[in-house]
């Protein structure tokens, strides 16, 4: 495996997503959200409540960053594997994004009563184009683990 099949590997059996923001006065800010991964072109996709403080800080500053890590944490020192990357979101509408919605719902099930209360509820699914990965592997990459890889 190349340095792009790890990376599509590790974010495709990742489950949780940390997702960095920036607030209305300039601060990080830093949340977890299920995701789904989609790759060439490469974007991730999350559910959110359009009331939450990164959802209401991407419709304002659409820059975010965040990771993905591949392994299960259990101790300090153990071999690191995961991703890290930078993007722009946006906030899709609630209506149209079928497919979309069915594939999510395919990777998460209990999202479906979030997509079954739209265009009118209160949560909306976002989208993240990735511009720039950086994979950490220290299991393929021992003695270079960090990796830029271009987003597609």
């Amino acid at each position: 495996m190349n340095e792009r099949d790890h990376l599509e590997h590790y974010v495709r059996s990742g489950k949780l997503m940390q997702l960095a923001s920036v607030s209305g006065d300039g601060t990080p800010r830093v949340c977890s959200v299920w995701y789904l991964p989609n790759f060439a072109p490469d974007l991730l996709y999350f559910v959110s409540r359009a009331d939450r403080e990164h959802s209401e800080n991407i419709r304002r500053t659409p820059s975010v960053a965040g990771a993905i890590i591949d392994i299960p944490v259990v101790e300090l020192g153990q071999t690191a594997r995961g991703v890290q990357f930078v993007g722009q979101a946006r906030e899709l509408p609630g209506t149209g994004i079928d497919e979309l919605a069915a594939r999510f719902v395919e990777r998460w099930p209990n999202a479906k009563r979030v997509f079954d209360a739209m265009p009118g509820g209160a949560s909306r699914l976002y989208e993240i184009a990735v511009s720039e990965w950086v994979l950490f592997d220290e299991e393929n990459y021992r003695s270079d683990p960090r990796r830029r890889i271009s987003g597609r």
